[in-house]
């Protein structure tokens, strides 16, 4: 009140505080239906928030206004919060061992009977929202990792130079000394360069307490238990907790499958609060705060994947509508979608449409924020006949109250809300409601409220005044369907006059009027009833293309009464309308009456568009119950017919001056684009120079059964005073094309503008070039089709891309989450696929068979999951490739795919589903193009700029790329892929490649290329030279028989544990080297090896004894070798050369792992198995002459000689030079025994923010097993 009160005073206009304009209510009468109804204030309605989780912890989330609990369930219906708990343990000395490697303190007021429990491993960063995780990296790496390093860089540095001003001559020790100094500075500073914070690691805990399953997550990550919360399932007793007070992340659980799966529920970003607070949100003390409906209750469903950066799946959309209908809830609200291909079609708008029908769910979604053009609404919001699309509105005291304009203009509908109609003829857009409010959001946020807007906001606002309404009617015992409800929220909505109804769909939802609707027609024979208008496949009729508009269109439509799930037969029978239908618009014919019964009857509709100016159209025939007209109409066939200017063909472009724009004020022009043009350029200019304005430029065209984006253009953009813009992109020839320019909604003052829009075609013949390595010349035709155009073709190869077939198909039913109403089982489809990244790069893995379905897949969901050699999770992606981009190190993956259906023999036909791996090329390859076949042949004149005449076509042809600019790991079954440009200008050339769209899901190149490769050459030894064979001395049978079961024999040394053969061989080939180094390494290689480690020594010995180092050095110091047989030495040569190296570094390890047994101490990478005692002097003396000895033939940075390299320094107790050789060895070997020896030298240098760093992507790094889906 006191802050209310300060806020009030500060107003020096006098005018109270726009309190009502934060959230609006008054402008769906939701304010003046409250003040007649106080306690139909949602109470006894359960909304199901499908988003991207709740908060239960943020403001007005607590309790409704009748004191219930405000959130009776919060689900992660994704998976991506899952963790495996299916390790079972006991407790040992009242603790037990966690899978991050921890000591488990179990308190002991814990109930345990079974004294088992479940274990499981997250990382916090799995889960935490995008926006949650930055601020915590950016904290942990100020408070947590900063200022210890600052100190050890400064400790290192301070070291290394009092070393150096106390050292002037310097002994071969001295060196070594120095070179340690020197290397914790320079891995100090690498460290800092390859910074990475794993984040939080969290050991789980799930137990049963005889009555019911609980868990706890080790928040301290100390593993003591009694400082951490123990919670059951959410719907228990709604419990939840904080994963601490910096992150400030509430968590609630789900237990699932008899404690083997636990669920860490938290929000996904703050989307799903703000839906919910502006729904339902209840402040007791500051009732101006509520949300629409504040004594409703919410079930929030958690559909936002975090994995996906709270991308919605299939997977966690149909587990939320089984959710939803299990729990009865009476409204979903959805604001979420995306564009479809298909209207009304897939497996999830089934789903969807099933809880509407089926179980009278009132479904309403967000239309979409993708306008101004026509035809963008979303899936399912403007799509699907059961859901409710809700369009965004804007009042006056909302632009005041959010946005703080400097003045209120009229109210008008956002200029990015999407527009109807949907392409099967609906409307697209039912009715619209405020789009934006300043409402709750989660406490991880750090603050109470934010500003959102967007057709996410104006659903859930016309959900809460849905649920107004359904609280009057229960209250009241009256009966209502999702169709009675609808049809009073479309009759009764208030239309805008300067608004177009493909915006605003019916009118603002009006609450109070909707209400007594219901309530004045409860009696009336059809109030319950549905109707479904089918004309063909459709919902409507939509006239769009020229073809369309050449004569009159006769539509059979279909109208089939849709009575509620278990409706009494007699009301079937019983059922006979009369009809009569109306239409207003001179161009549409309809029959005046319909005699209708249950069953669907059909009338004939006649469209003319002849004499429609150039524009939209748009009319309906509407139904009225002659014994109820007042009603309103009981169903409405909605028609809209697009009529496009025909361009002159003396210079196909359109010119508009002075065109003068208000704000939010917008120009429609639909152009049938001329045949052969390819891209369109368009230029604004502006006319006044009083101010700056925001436009948006905008462009559809539609193609069947392709979503609106694949042609799709959109440019928001500042307009200087006097400035001016061009844009250009790609345009179909001979299809509808419309061009939009908007005014943005908050763009204030009037202002002039002048734009031209002209059309360029060049078309290559073919379409797409499909180029096979083994053509050598490939041609390809460009024609320049309506005016004199400037060419310069260029091919740019992108990506090569591998194609996977899986190497196991396993289908398998799911668990209780996944059973559809009438147990109805789903099932699901795991595809598991190798590939090896040969360099370190960045790839796409995608599907190409379900690719861009989501919402129209007829399969329920895919998720695919990419993993490394240690089965760490690298990144997780779905129907949208271009979304999910990876950067990947050298090395082996393992891709795990997804597939679910209720249907086992549909996935049963993936089982052989191919997978790809499309891999970006650092730097892009160019074919060469030449203008003639006989310059592409000899490879001379390459093709230059050109002017092609209008219909005038020019050759070119292309030849293949040189075998040494292919790829490494590219070969026969992968290609390259690339893009043709055309044109000269750079308007062209912009609209000749792929552009990233909103969101970036459809990126197309206009002209693509594939490249197919062939196997390289056969290389020959020697260079291009034919070895000459040298004649074979002839040996006799029985002599290569001895030395065949010799080298048998030497094989199978290192696989038997006793000495026989040895003993045997060294008689009779005293001489043979690999005889020697084969019981070296049959030694070095046992399991008892510590007990050995002097007959190790002794072994290596023998084979340095048994190689003329002096013959060797004088080889390896000649620069060439005239004799003959140069190539047969060099052979020999360099096997000795190895052997020798290989004998050293097992001598040294094995002298180094005695005097590390000798001296017991931190470092030690040995066992604890005693060894036979020695001299550690003499020991170290023959050590330290080893590590000179090495270094005569090899670096100490060789692969070979690292661990060695390893080994010495940390006898020598040189922790800086040990961890650079242990650092090597974990590049060269990433397993995780290395990693442990470097977080222990860590620890001995005293580097413990790193120690603790790595300590905690150890767990990550490899963790116990494949992250489940």
């Amino acid at each position: 009140c006191c802050f209310r009160a300060v806020i009030m005073a500060s107003c020096s206009n006098g005018e109270p505080y726009p309190f009502h304009g934060l959230l609006p209510k008054k402008e769906t009468g939701a304010t003046s239906f409250l003040a007649r109804y106080p306690e139909y204030d949602g109470r006894g309605i359960l909304i199901g928030i499908l988003d991207t989780g709740v908060d239960p912890g943020a403001p007005g989330m607590q309790i409704t206004s009748d004191g219930k609990p405000k959130i009776v369930d919060i689900i992660d219906t994704t998976g991506s919060g899952d963790v495996l708990t299916s390790a079972v343990v006991e407790t040992k000395d009242g603790a037990v061992l966690g899978l991050s490697g921890r000591t488990l303190k179990i308190p002991m007021d814990w109930t345990n009977p079974s004294g088992k429990y479940h274990i499981g491993i997250k990382n916090g960063y799995d889960f935490y929202p995008k926006a949650l995780k930055e601020r915590i990296q950016k904290e942990r790496k100020e408070k947590l990792w900063d200022p210890a390093h600052r100190a050890a860089v400064a400790d290192a540095c301070r070291k290394l130079e009092e070393f150096d001003s106390t050292h002037t001559t310097l002994s071969q020790a001295d060196k070594l000394l120095k070179e340690e100094y020197q290397t914790q500075v320079d891995l100090l500073a690498a460290l800092e360069k390859k910074y990475s914070d794993p984040g939080p690691v969290y050991d789980c805990l799930v137990w049963h307490d005889g009555e019911t399953w609980r868990a706890c997550i080790d928040t301290t990550e100390s593993g003591e238990l009694a400082n951490c919360n123990v919670l059951r399932s959410f719907k228990e007793a709604r419990e939840f907790a904080s994963l601490g007070t910096s992150e400030m992340l509430n968590y609630s659980i789900n237990i699932y499958d008899d404690g083997n799966l636990l669920c860490i529920v938290t929000s996904g970003g703050a989307h799903g609060t703000h839906v919910a607070s502006i729904a339902a949100g209840f402040f007791p003390e500051e009732p101006e705060r509520n949300g629409v409906a504040p004594g409703a209750q919410i079930l929030a469903l958690k559909i936002g994947d975090t994995r996906l950066n709270t991308m919605e799946t299939g997977t966690g959309l149909i587990r939320a509508m089984i959710e939803a209908v299990k729990y009865n809830c009476d409204l979903v609200n959805y604001s979420y979608g995306e564009v479809t291909h298909c209207p009304n079609s897939g497996r999830i708008c089934e789903v969807i449409n099933e809880a509407v029908w089926k179980h009278n769910i009132i479904f309403v979604s967000s239309a979409g924020n993708n306008g101004p053009c026509l035809s963008t609404v979303g899936c399912p919001g403007g799509t699907t006949s059961g859901v409710i699309g809700v369009g965004a509105y804007v009042s006056p005291d909302m632009m005041v109250a959010e946005y703080s304009l400097r003045e209120k203009l009229p109210a008008n509908q956002y200029t990015w809300s999407s527009r109807g109609p949907s392409t099967d003829g609906s409307l697209g857009v039912s009715i619209s409601a405020p789009g934006g409010a300043i409402a709750s959001v989660p406490n991880w946020t750090l603050r109470g409220t934010q500003l959102m807007n967007g057709t996410s906001m104006s659903s859930p606002n016309a959900c809460g005044g849905i649920a107004l309404v359904l609280s009057g009617l229960k209250a009241n015992e009256i009966r209502y369907t999702v169709h009675s409800v609808r049809r009073a929220l479309e009759n009764t909505a208030v239309k805008a006059d300067n608004i177009e109804v493909f915006a605003q769909g019916h009118g603002v939802i009006q609450v109070d009027k909707a209400y007594d609707y219901l309530i004045q027609n409860a009696s009336l024979q059809t109030n319950n009833l549905g109707f479904t208008i089918t004309v063909g496949n459709n919902h409507g009729i939509y006239l769009r293309e020229p073809v369309q508009l050449a004569a009159s269109s006769d539509f059979g439509v279909g109208i089939e009464p849709f009575f509620p799930e278990n409706s009494d037969n007699s009301e079937r029978i019983q059922l006979q309308l009369h009809l009569a239908l109306t239409c207003s618009a001179s161009w549409v014919q309809c029959p005046s009456h319909l005699e209708l019964m249950n069953q669907c009857r059909h009338i004939n509709v006649r469209v003319d568009p002849h004499g429609l100016r150039e524009g939209v159209h748009y009319a309906e025939v509407c139904a009225y119950d002659i014994t109820a007209h007042n009603a309103g109409p009981l169903f409405r066939i909605p028609i809209t017919v697009v009529v496009p200017v025909r361009l002159n063909e003396a210079d196909f472009e359109l010119q508009y001056n002075q065109v003068h724009f208000k704000p939010g004020h917008i120009r429609r022009h639909f152009i049938e684009v001329p045949q052969g043009a390819t891209w369109a350029e368009v230029t604004v200019l502006a006319r006044s120079s009083e101010a700056s304005s925001k436009f948006v430029l905008h462009a559809v065209q539609l193609l069947r059964q392709k979503a609106y984006r694949s042609h799709e253009f959109y440019k928001f953009s500042s307009l200087q005073e006097k400035g001016s813009l061009t844009e250009a992109f790609p345009v179909l020839a001979g299809s509808t094309l419309e061009f939009c320019i908007a005014r943005w909604w908050a763009s204030l003052s009037d202002v002039d503008v002048d734009y031209r829009i002209s059309f360029h075609g060049v078309i290559c013949s073919p379409t797409s070039l499909q180029i096979h390595a083994s053509e050598g010349v490939t041609r390809f035709d460009i024609r320049s089709t309506l005016r004199f155009e400037d060419v310069s073709p260029s091919i740019n190869l992108k990506t090569w891309i591998q194609t996977l077939r899986p190497l196991s198909a396993k289908p398998r039913p799911l668990g209780s989450r996944d059973v559809l109403p009438n147990n109805r089982q789903l099932y699901e489809m795991v595809l598991t696929y190798s590939f090896h990244q040969p360099k370190s790069g960045e790839v796409t893995p995608s599907c190409p068979l379900l690719c861009e379905l989501l919402y129209d897949s007829e399969f329920d969901s895919q998720l695919w999951m990419l993993f490394d050699q240690n089965k760490r999770l690298m990144g997780s992606g779905d129907a949208y490739p271009h979304q999910y981009s990876l950067k990947l190190e050298k090395g082996d993956y393992t891709v795990r795919l997804q597939v679910r259906h209720d249907q086992m023999t549909e996935l049963e036909r993936l089982k052989d589903l191919p997978f790809i791996i499309s891999h970006r090329l650092s730097n892009g390859l160019s074919l060469d193009i030449y203008e003639t076949h006989s310059n592409a042949l000899l490879g001379k004149k390459k093709a230059n700029s050109l002017t092609l005449p209008p219909n005038c076509t020019q050759p070119f042809f292309v030849t293949s790329l040189a075998d040494d600019k292919i790829p490494k790991g590219a070969g026969p079954g992968c290609y390259l892929s690339g893009t043709l440009i055309l044109s000269k200008t750079e308007l062209g050339k912009k609209a000749g490649q792929a552009a990233a769209k909103r969101q970036g899901k459809f990126k197309k190149d206009i002209i693509s290329v594939h490249y197919h490769l062939i196997p390289p050459p056969a290389k020959l030894k020697n260079g291009n030279k034919e070895k000459e064979k040298e004649p074979e001395k002839e040996k006799d049978v029985k002599e290569e028989f001895a030395e065949a079961m010799r080298d048998l024999k030497i094989q199978w040394m290192t696989k038997l544990d006793s000495s026989y053969l040895f003993d045997e061989l060294k008689d009779t080939f005293p001489n043979h080297l690999p005889l020697y180094t084969t019981r070296l390494h049959q030694l070095d290689t046992e399991k008892e090896r510590m007990k050995r480690l002097d007959e190790i020594v002794a072994a290596a010995d023998t084979v340095i004894q048994h190689i003329d180092q002096t013959s060797l050095a004088v080889y390896l110091a000649m620069k060439t070798d005239p004799r003959p047989d140069a190539a047969t030495v060099k052979v020999e040569m360099d096997k000795q050369k190895s052997s020798l190296i290989d004998a050293l570094c097992r001598k040294g390890c094995a002298l180094a792992d005695k005097l590390l047994q000798l001296q017991p101490q931190e470092g030690a990478v040995s066992s604890t198995e005693t060894v036979p005692e020695d001299n550690p002097e003499s020991c170290f003396n023959i050590l330290t002459d080893v590590f000179w000895e090495i270094q005569k033939w090899a670096e100490l940075s060789d692969n070979k000689v690292l661990l060695f390299a390893y080994k010495h320094a940390l006898v020598n107790k040189m922790y800086g030079r040990a961890l650079k050789f242990a650092t090597k060895l974990v590049e060269d070997k990433p397993v995780k025994e290395n990693w442990k020896n470097c977080l222990q030298l860590l620890k001995l240098l005293g580097w413990s923010h790193c120690a603790s760093f790595t300590e905690n992507w150890l767990p990550v790094m490899y963790p116990p097993d494949y992250t489940v889906f």
